[in-house]
């Protein structure tokens, strides 16, 4: 290293905290943290749902029934490593630790943060729930209160709620009056700076990282339900007039006045209809002919209570025979290692998370399109 003084500890504990600062996503959802370090990429890791109970009305002549305490789990697939990675050659200049902050771990924990932010929001994909229009960037009072109604229809409880935003819906909510004038909250530095405000109980944030969703069906006119679905089925098919192209992970379908996300990609349509297309969550009894609206390409930013998804991460081992440390943090494991590439006689450094994320309960969760 350019000054054998400053260690992988000490490059360590500076960059978990500036990671932490640009988190935004995972900061503002459940997250399952252990400090064991037997996982790696691929393993699963199976965590508890928080759990959900139902408030009743209490009738004097029945009494009170006592609810279960069931600890449902889900399965986390850890499938991702975000990685920076760097010859030492690059920090020759650095004479210290600010040299090297600037140098490297400042970008790089912005860098990992961004990959993570960015993994987090594919989650949209799960969400069946929406709001506003495809293609129109939200930018009122009244999306605002068209999420709340959106959020209140679905049962969501009233606290915490969260939503964030693009930037083209950043830049036009940050003109709103309510927005402006909102008192900032947050526990980080990332969440303060992309705070736009709190406005009817929600807490709004902005991230680069929410998702485009682009759809491949490039045709359809008349789209119906080709044949009878029984109540209860994850498929059905569909016929048009015309239908073009496919349905793809993430579409939303818009049947009888509910909502339902497309859980994998369909071949191509073929003489306008497409077969055997699996949604969520399941469907009610359907007849033929009832018509079906496709919901076009949309910027999917999301309004969420924090059960609606997990961020898992698990600390990576450290190597043999190289310098490394791990350091964890309010539930955010990141490892550094300074190696040597014997067949290319470098040495290098890397800084790295293993994490996965899981939509837990997409019914606590709306898109909002823009």
């Amino acid at each position: 290293m350019a000054n054998s003084l400053i260690s992988v500890q000490e490059v360590a504990r500076i960059a978990l905290p500036r990671l932490m600062e640009n988190l935004v996503f995972p900061n503002l959802i459940h997250k399952d943290f252990s400090d064991a370090f037997s996982n790696k990429l691929g393993d699963t890791i199976r965590v508890r749902k928080p759990i959900v109970f139902e408030a009743k009305e209490f009738d004097p002549s029945q009494g009170t029934t006592a609810q279960d305490i069931v600890e449902n789990s889900v399965d986390v697939q850890l499938n991702k490593i975000a990685t920076v990675d760097i010859d030492i050659s690059a920090l020759e200049g650095a004479t210290g630790i600010d040299d090297i902050g600037r140098q490297f771990i400042e970008p790089a924990a912005a860098a990992l943060a961004a990959k993570i932010n960015s993994d987090g929001l594919e989650l949209y994909k799960d969400v069946y729930n929406h709001c506003g229009t495809a293609g129109t960037t939200p930018n009122s009072l009244g999306a605002l209160a068209e999420v709340r109604a959106a959020l209140n229809r679905n049962n969501v409880p009233v606290a915490p709620r969260c939503a964030v935003w693009d930037v083209e819906a950043d830049a036009a909510l940050t003109t709103v009056d309510a927005l402006v004038n909102a008192e900032k909250c947050g526990s980080t530095q990332a969440l303060r700076d992309g705070s736009i405000g709190r406005v009817f109980r929600m807490d709004n944030y902005m991230s680069q990282g929410v998702r485009e969703h682009v759809s491949s069906v490039t045709a359809a006119t008349a789209v119906k339900v080709a044949s009878n679905v029984s109540a209860g089925a994850t498929k059905l098919n569909l016929t048009a007039t015309t239908l073009t192209g496919k349905l793809i992970r993430g579409d939303i379908l818009d049947i009888d006045g509910k909502s339902y996300v497309v859980t994998a990609d369909t071949a191509d349509a073929s003489s306008n209809a497409i077969s055997n297309v699996s949604v969520s969550p399941a469907l009610p009894a359907l007849s033929a002919n009832t018509s079906v609206a496709i919901v076009g390409s949309h910027t999917a930013n999301l309004a969420f209570h924090p059960m609606a998804f997990s961020f898992v991460t698990r600390p990576l081992a450290k190597p043999a025979g190289v310098e490394s440390y791990v350091t964890n943090y309010n539930g955010i494991s990141l490892r550094v290692v300074n190696g040597y590439d014997m067949k290319y006689k470098k040495e290098s450094m890397s800084m790295d998370v293993l994490y996965g994320f899981k939509t837990v309960y997409p019914e606590l969760a709306v898109r909002v399109l823009g």
